[in-house]
């Protein structure tokens, strides 16, 4: 029995203009965030070079937004708070979007489940002003002001109080208010913002309008906003495929995160939450980050409007294009081609952990002897053992090599000088030391060689005596079908075996005991998630890693000076070796100002 199904023959009823803007709030407006998204995008499409967002009690109640773009006229004000009102299309056209903005809703919607206030005055016109409460319109007024538009929010959500239950606190709502306006931020560094929270009186985020050529000003703002470690530790992305570009930064993978918190993606300067392309990035830096952590990266996507639909989410956080794999292989290849380059690179920040865990203890409490010198910690002992006299070196587990008559201290990684308890070697450059695990980075040196010559011989195949098979649905057979060649080429060799079963003909043989029935459950998962699937490919890299692991130096075995150098060299000319096969760097460097800092000299 349908539970829906009416006790009586339902009336179709047209629904006011106010009841129809408080739904169409509800779909645009989720939170106070989403209206100070909605009210900055507006400033942006009027050419605003400057942007002013005030908040107070999180957005709940205020929202004040000001600007200095093209403006409005006093006929211009009641049209903008009409429902499917807008400047910035012509409707002929639904897919040639080049604005934030276009189905001319969201100010009606505020307007609906708030108290809204626009000033506003174009060039060569008065200043002139209108408000509107709780949906019922008032007349227009003169106003003065500067060119540009000032639209105040307050009460938010006073019209539908059932809403208010759901807000969180207001500092949870001031973070996420924060959060659009870095976000925005970042895509357009040629305008300036400000945050300020009214309640406290405080400036809660400030980027002027930066200089110079794009990417120039572009990396200057991530520096604001990011930080200046997420540049330094950052790798250049400029990339083109059929008609899409790709810019914008990634982090080296020893700088990742623990959540997926700075993951910035963009298209055609919109920001987005796009499952297609958080799969891409994720898919980038696959075999080079551990279960659990994740990658930086803001990464803008260029493309004629034609090439994608934004009309496809209320809030338009997600985004369709019409040839999603040319976008998906796009960030991937760049991804993995800009870290391939990257060498032997390691983030500045595992450095700067290093320096922090070797720094001295802190000084004694007052009732303690106040001469007492502080004790340095273990890992500065450790770390200043390449210094020590030729007696302490020459200890079992830290053996100091005869200097070489070639000596390498101007290469990247230095010259070999010392092997710290059979595991850790010490090279010396021009300006400090380096420190190298020896296990981690070979093993990198052989995952990326078993890598090379599976890529060169393609990866042999081992035929079932009894073909496993599958049952699945229709739909998910046709799927699972159209990607068979992909499949093959990674050593597992599907055909159709009538209605909505398939039979696995072949697997890889690196793979020992491979469940086939659940790997193409699970890649089906990532298609219908995703669009693609990089699984079985990660099932064979996991393969290799693990040979890699087996078959590289051990920790405990006894190093040469040669043979230390070979390995710096080797580390040198090898894509990704600076960080191990799970993640974590292969070697850090210190430099000789940074410990004197720590012996206080």
């Amino acid at each position: 029995m349908n539970t829906h199904a009416p006790k009586m023959r339902p009336i179709i009823r047209q629904l006011d203009e106010a009841a129809a803007n408080r739904i169409a709030a509800g779909e645009v407006v989720e939170r106070p965030a989403s209206a100070v998204k909605e009210l900055v995008e507006n400033a942006l499409d009027a050419g605003a070079t400057r942007v002013e967002v005030a908040i107070a009690k999180g957005g709940k109640a205020l929202i004040r937004v000001s600007d200095d773009g093209c403006g409005m006229t006093a006929e211009d004000l009641p049209l903008a708070l009409a429902r499917h009102a807008t400047s910035k299309i012509d409707g002929s056209d639904l897919l040639d979007i080049r604005s934030f903005g276009f189905r001319g809703e969201a100010l009606p919607s505020l307007g609906a489940v708030g108290r809204l206030v626009i000033t506003s005055r174009a060039a060569g016109f008065d200043g002139a002003q209108i408000a509107v409460s709780g949906g019922r319109i008032g007349p227009v007024r003169p106003a003065a002001g500067n060119r540009g538009t000032v639209v105040e929010l307050r009460d938010l959500f006073f019209a539908t109080p059932a809403r208010l239950k759901f807000l969180r606190s207001d500092r949870a709502e001031t973070q996420a208010v924060a959060e659009v306006i870095r976000r925005l931020a970042m895509a357009e560094p040629y305008v300036g913002f400000t945050l300020t929270d009214e309640d406290e009186g405080k400036l809660l985020f400030r980027a002027d309008a930066e200089q110079g050529e794009l990417f120039g000003a572009l990396q200057t703002r991530l520096a604001r906003v990011m930080g200046r470690d997420f540049i330094d530790n950052a790798l250049p992305i400029d990339a083109t495929r059929d008609g899409i570009t790709l810019t914008g930064f990634a982090a080296l993978p020893t700088y990742s995160r623990g959540a997926a918190v700075a993951q910035h993606l963009y298209v055609n300067g919109r920001p987005v939450r796009d499952k297609l392309l958080t799969g891409a990035l994720r898919a980038g830096y696959m075999d080079v980050l551990p279960s659990g952590r994740h990658p930086a990266a803001v990464l803008f996507l260029t493309c004629e409007p034609h090439q994608v639909d934004v009309n496809v989410h209320p809030a338009k956080a997600e985004v369709r294009f019409r040839e999603p794999d040319i976008a998906r292989g796009l960030v991937v290849s760049a991804l993995r081609h800009a870290l391939a380059g990257a060498g032997h690179r390691s983030s500045t920040t595992v450095a700067t952990a290093a320096l922090a865990a070797a720094r001295p203890e802190p000084a004694p409490r007052a009732y303690q002897a106040s001469y007492a010198p502080a004790r340095p910690s273990a890992a500065a002992i450790a770390a200043s053992l390449a210094f020590q006299a030729p007696g302490f070196a020459e200890t079992p587990t830290a053996r100091v090599e005869p200097e070489l008559e070639a000596p390498a201290e101007d290469a990247p990684l230095g010259a070999a000088r010392a092997q710290l308890h059979e595991n850790w070697i010490i090279a010396q450059t021009a300006d400090g030391i380096v420190i190298v695990d020896q296990h981690a980075a070979h093993e990198r040196l052989v995952y990326e060689r078993l890598k090379a010559q599976l890529d060169a011989n393609g990866i042999a195949t081992q035929a079932l005596l009894i073909p496993e098979i599958v049952e699945l649905s229709e739909a998910e057979a046709h799927r699972i079908l159209a990607i068979a060649d992909e499949l093959a080429a990674l050593g597992l060799v599907i055909e159709p075996f009538g209605g909505g079963a398939v039979a696995v003909r072949e697997v890889p043989a690196l793979i020992q005991r491979l469940n086939a029935a659940a790997l193409i459950r699970d890649i089906l998962d990532d298609l219908a998630d995703q669009g693609a699937s990089d699984r079985l490919r990660a099932r064979v890299d996991a393969v290799l890693s693990s040979m890699a692991c087996h078959g590289s130096v051990r920790s405990g075995r006894r190093m040469s000076a040669e043979e230390m150098n070979a390995l710096l060299r080797e580390m040198e000319r090898v894509p990704k070796s600076g960080q191990c096969n799970h993640g974590r760097p292969t070697w850090i460097e210190l430099k000789l100002a940074d410990i004197e800092r720590l012996f206080g000299r």
